[in-house]
C-alpha cells in the first residue's frame, strides 16, 4: 500500500465515522496532510471544541489528548499512539508540587500547558508559550511558582521583572539538549540566516535569537517576513513543513538532534488503525477530575490567553 492510498482510506474513514483528526505541528508531513487541523497543542484543543464531529483523534502526545477531553467532554477523544508521552509533562508529580506550594505560601501556581491532568488540578492558571508573558503580567499575584519548564520560566521571568518567580528544574529534554555551541556553528554555516527559536531552549541559546516564540509564532514569522534564510530552533519537523510552505525560502535545522521521539512515535498507520478500531486509546476522564483540571484553562482564557 502506498502512502497516498493509505491517506485516501483515512480520508474516507474519517468521513464515515464522523471523526476530526488533529495533528500537532511536530507530526510528519504525511499525517499533517490528512488532518483537519494542524497547530500548537492548545490551539488544537480549541479547534476540537468547535468542530462538529463526535469523535476526535489526536496525533500528538498524551497531555494534548487530555486537554482536548477537558474542553470537549461530550466527545470521544482518542490518542492515535498510546505510547506517545511527554517527558516534560510527566517529570513532576502532583504531590511534590503540593509540598513546594506549602513551602511557598501566597505563590500562585502557573502551569505550562505541557503538564499532566493531575498537575493542572492544582494549578491556578495555565499558559502556553505564546501567552505566558501576557498572562503572568495580567495576574494579580506578585509571587509565581512556574512549572515545569525552567527555560520557558526564565524567559518569562526576564520579561516580567515586576513579579517574583520560583522556578524548578524541569523542562523539555529535546530543546534542552541544544547548547550555545550549536547556535554558533549554525550561524557560521549560514551567516545570512535569521535565527528563530522556541523559549523552551536554554537561555544561552535564546539570547542569540532574532525571533523568540511558539512553534506557530516561528512559522508565521518565517512566512510573513521578506527574509529568505532561517535557522529553526525547534523540532525539526518545522523545517520540513516550512520548506513545503515556502519553497522560495531556505530553512536549516539548528541541530540534527532536535527531534522529539515521542512525537515521531505516531505514524500514518496508527491513525488508520485507530479509525478502524484496532489501535489508539480512548481518553477517559472522570468529571470531578476534569472540572478541577479545566479551571486553570478557564482562568487562562479569562486573562486573555
Amino acid at each position: 500500500m502506498t502512502v497516498r492510498s493509505l491517506q485516501d482510506k483515512i480520508l474516507s474513514l474519517k468521513a464515515q465515522t464522523d471523526t476530526c483528526i488533529l495533528a500537532h505541528s511536530y507530526m510528519s508531513q504525511d499525517i499533517c496532510d490528512i488532518a483537519d487541523f494542524v497547530g500548537d497543542s492548545y490551539a488544537l484543543s480549541v479547534k476540537a471544541k468547535t468542530a462538529p464531529n463526535k469523535n476526535v483523534i489526536m496525533c500528538g502526545v498524551r497531555f494534548m489528548a487530555e486537554t482536548v477531553k477537558m474542553l470537549s467532554p461530550e466527545k470521544r477523544v482518542y490518542l492515535a499512539n498510546p505510547t506517545a508521552g511527554c517527558p516534560m509533562a510527566e517529570q513532576m508529580d502532583k504531590e511534590v508540587i503540593e509540598q513546594v506550594r506549602k513551602a511557598l505560601p501566597g505563590y500562585a501556581v502557573v502551569a505550562y500547558v505541557n503538564t499532566t491532568t493531575a498537575l493542572k488540578t492544582i494549578a491556578d492558571v495555565c499558559v502556553t508559550s505564546s501567552s505566558a508573558v501576557k498572562i503572568c503580567r495580567a495576574m494579580p499575584e506578585k509571587d509565581i511558582l512556574f512549572i515545569p519548564d525552567i527555560n520557558l520560566g526564565t524567559y518569562v521571568k526576564n520579561l516580567v521583572p515586576e513579579k517574583n518567580f520560583k522556578l524548578l528544574s524541569g523542562g523539555c529534554p529535546t530543546h534542552a539538549r541544544i547548547d550555545e555551541e550549536d547556535v554558533l556553528a549554525a550561524k557560521k554555516a549560514h551567516p545570512e540566516a535569521l535565527f528563530l527559536v522556541h523559549p523552551e531552549c536554554r537561555p544561552s541559546v535564546v539570547k542569540h535569537a532574532d525571533y523568540v516564540g511558539s512553534t506557530s509564532g516561528i512559522m508565521d514569522f518565517a512566512k510573513k517576513t521578506d527574509k529568505k534564510e532561517f535557522i529553526i530552533g525547534t523540532e525539526n519537523a518545522i523545517v520540513e513543513h516550512l520548506q513545503f510552505d515556502c519553497p522560495d525560502k531556505k530553512f536549516y535545522p539548528l541541530s540534527k538532534d532536535l527531534v522529539c521521539h515521542n512525537m515521531k512515535a505516531t505514524t500514518l498507520v496508527d491513525v488508520y488503525n485507530c479509525l478502524i478500531g484496532e489501535g489508539g486509546e480512548e481518553i477517559i476522564m472522570d468529571e470531578e477530575t476534569r472540572l478541577a483540571a479545566v479551571k486553570c484553562i478557564e482562568k487562562m482564557i479569562e486573562y486573555g490567553g
